[in-house]
């Protein structure tokens, strides 16, 4: 089951006066993935992470299907991947899984645990520490970890940014069936254009800091999408919409071709 979330005149402000996201208005309908793209230090992660609750606004409100991001979170109803996996060094991958359901109090499933393993490609490593893995392995035994609970809201921050290009293209392909399949509710930060067009529903553009909303982009690539849907006109065309739109944020002049 997936949420919805609503943000209301969201701002965040943080000591000594430095505005990270200007008041914001926003909503995420429940099973779409939506990705955040930004110039670096825009505040896409600050407002993920106020949505996940980690950040407090200073002003303005989030709900998640009705109910403060604290509660939800308390609840187990959403789950963080960030660019750091921050795997326990002494735990396996299932290890670490099943740290993740003790901790929101759910009950250890051998068999469901098991398929997550094999659905994220670690089949055969389900008792391999993360110092014995690959920078690629460890971020799928991350999202496996936050995929565990089978939350409503999956927040994913530069998920694939500490992998090789190759790594990610394969993470970018593999993945988002898994978090389509249960319906959540996902919101992805990424610098990448073309990984945003790829892996989601919807892409919001925002400005250099404080953020604020630029460009709000649908991407109308049917589903499940194949690894040549990278090659169609459609895909290039929402590619140069995004980038457009980036370079109307940052404020620089648009090549006649994008105007």
């Amino acid at each position: 089951m997936s949420v919805p979330v609503v943000c209301t005149n969201v701002a965040k402000t943080f000591r000594g006066a430095v505005e990270a996201v200007t008041p914001m208005t926003l909503s995420f309908e429940a099973g779409q993935t939506t990705a955040l793209v930004g110039p670096s230090g825009c505040g896409k992660s600050t407002l993920l992470r106020m949505i996940a609750g980690l950040e407090t606004p200073s002003s303005g409100q989030i709900a998640i299907d009705g109910h403060p991001p604290a509660e939800i979170r308390r609840n187990a109803g959403l789950s963080v991947a960030f660019q750091d996996p921050s795997l326990l060094p002494w735990r396996s991958v299932r290890g670490n899984i099943e740290l993740a359901l003790d901790l929101a109090r759910l009950p250890r499933r051998a068999d469901q645990i098991d398929q997550l393993i094999h659905l994220v490609g670690l089949d055969g490593f389900a008792d391999t520490r993360p110092a014995e893995l690959s920078g690629g392995m460890r971020q799928r035994a991350a999202i496996a970890r936050a995929l565990s609970t089978r939350p409503k809201l999956l927040l994913l921050d530069e998920p694939f940014g500490a992998v090789d290009e190759l790594t990610r293209k394969q993470l970018a392909n593999d993945l988002p069936g898994i978090w389509e399949a249960s319906g959540t509710t996902t919101l992805l930060v990424t610098h990448s254009v073309s990984e945003a067009v790829t892996l989601s529903d919807r892409v919001i553009v925002l400005s250099p800091r404080p953020a604020r909303v630029v460009a709000d982009i649908d991407v109308a690539l049917e589903r499940p999408r194949q690894p040549e849907v990278t090659q169609s006109d459609t895909f290039a065309s929402i590619v140069e919409q995004v980038s457009a739109a980036l370079a109307v944020g940052v404020g620089h002049t648009l090549p006649k071709a994008a105007q």
